[in-house]
């Protein structure tokens, strides 16, 4: 009862494909998504393609999308911002606040059919401080 070394080898080499594939493959998923998270931690998923309203203390007040805006306020304007609803005595209100600053980060454009240099408006921040 000899076994051929030619058979013993197509075996243990159809095992090692039938394990060896599906890890190869979980292997390239696990790594493509900590990719991807780690690229949304970088671009700040949340507030991305937004105008953030930031209070002196740091904290967001509202996030508005950029296509919804036609302009951009200007440093001075005042707006009126919903807030998060916590009521009067909370910092987050709704109610008027002026807009001291507006920053705005900008990044590449990476598209077949970019201008050389080209870049799009990324985020706005806008820091706020409260009028009530």
């Amino acid at each position: 009862m000899i076994i051929e070394l030619s058979r013993i080898t197509a075996v243990t080499s159809l095992i090692g494909f039938i394990i060896g594939l599906p890890t190869v493959i979980a292997t390239y998923y696990q790594s493509f998504r900590a990719r991807k998270e780690a690229q949304e931690a970088r671009d700040g998923v949340h507030s991305a393609n937004c105008l953030e309203f930031v209070s002196e203390d740091g904290e967001t007040v509202n996030l508005v999308p950029l296509e919804t805006l036609h302009t951009l306020p200007k440093p001075g304007d005042i707006v009126l911002l919903p807030g998060d609803g916590l009521g009067s005595g909370s910092l987050f209100a709704p109610g008027a606040y002026r807009i001291e600053r507006i920053e705005h980060i900008y990044s590449p454009v990476v598209l077949r059919t970019m201008r050389p240099r080209e870049a799009r408006l990324t985020k706005a921040v806008a820091l706020v401080s409260a009028l009530n």
